[in-house]
């Protein structure tokens, strides 16, 4: 996508406040001096099989782009393909599961657009409102920050593992499974999974805000090394260093990645990111696989200025919420896993 960049210098267009230039989570336009819009999209195929919950991670992951940059969703627009003959309560569920999501975010569906497709896919067009000047982007970190992540880590193995051991696949593998010394999938560890999944990143956008954070993402498909690289990038003379033990973990994730559930990020990310990241000798092969494995509707990454940390940490507290410190920014560049 960056391109078109060329197509649309940020000389013609100084209205652009995040655009094609910069690899951001969302694009950012300033209507005036107190007002500037967020517009991001995303979309998916199913991840679980109840297409309620499934719409409702769907418009949580579509939504958690703008809560990355620090704004509110203002309305939203579905984006769905489905097949042929696809039932018309599965659609309406899936439609009503993301429809349910907007209303808590505070949002609107306004319309939107369906195609047929071979496999079904969902998600949201979202328009979101901040002020010009307190945008979060992902360059901006400071040596001396605390990273702070606001979900834990597991949902891209957990989702695979349930895929893989489906109510159908449960009849006719389990014994297959367990002569192989591989898990069932515990249904608490998928229940836990889309609680996350489902939960809105709005509380961490508020708290990032209230504290003066200035980098931030939010972590999905790139997993959190890969996130982390590209703030990484953004912020010359800055890296990171974080402490793999204290990355947070949903229940079950060690025994689905030793049991081989995992996404294609595990591979693909370390292949593109690999290069600004060194491993410390404590380091264990499955942290290394969870670090760089895929999430779905994960936490936000924050760079929280340390006069600010205590402000922060009650304002998560407030909201009966938590979120955890896995390391900080310092002078130098790339990242440091210990």
């Amino acid at each position: 996508m960056r391109q078109l960049a060329g197509f649309f210098p940020a000389t013609e267009y100084p209205e652009v406040l995040v655009g094609l230039g910069e690899p951001d989570d969302a694009a950012v336009y300033r209507l005036d001096d107190a007002r500037a819009l967020i517009k991001t999209t995303d979309f998916f195929t199913p991840i679980v099989d109840d297409p309620w919950t499934y719409g409702a991670i769907a418009a949580a992951n579509a939504m958690s782009d703008v809560y990355a940059m620090g704004g509110d969703p203002l309305f939203c627009l579905n984006i769905a393909g489905f097949p042929e003959g696809m039932s018309y309560e599965v659609v309406a569920q899936i439609f009503a599961g993301g429809a349910a999501k907007v209303r808590e975010a505070g949002a609107v569906i306004a319309g939107g657009h369906t195609v047929t497709n071979p496999e079904p896919f969902y998600g949201l067009s979202v328009t979101g409102l901040i002020h010009p000047d307190k945008v979060m982007r992902k360059g901006g970190a400071q040596p001396g920050d605390r990273l702070y992540l606001t979900k834990p880590l597991g949902t891209g193995v957990i989702t695979t593992a349930a895929k893989l051991t489906g109510p159908a696949e449960l009849r006719v593998h389990r014994l297959a499974r367990r002569a192989q010394g591989k898990p069932d999938l515990d249904v608490k560890h998928l229940d836990a999974a889309i609680l996350s999944m489902t939960r809105l990143n709005r509380t961490a956008a508020r708290a990032a805000m209230a504290a003066g954070v200035c980098a931030a993402t939010d972590i999905t498909g790139f997993g959190l090394l890969g996130h982390m690289a590209e703030m990484a990038r953004a912020t010359p003379g800055v890296g990171f260093r974080i402490r793999a033990g204290d990355a947070p973990t949903l229940p079950g994730v060690w025994d689905y990645i030793a049991a081989s559930y995992l996404t294609r990020g595990s591979t693909r990310n370390p292949e593109h990111f690999g290069d600004h990241v060194r491993f410390g000798g404590q380091v264990t092969p499955a942290q290394r696989t969870l670090l760089w494995e895929a999430e779905t509707s994960g936490g936000l990454l924050l760079a929280v200025p340390p006069n600010q940390e205590d402000a922060f940490r009650a304002h998560y507290a407030a909201e009966g919420q938590d979120c955890w410190a896995i390391g900080d920014a310092v002078a130098g560049e790339g990242i440091q896993v210990e």
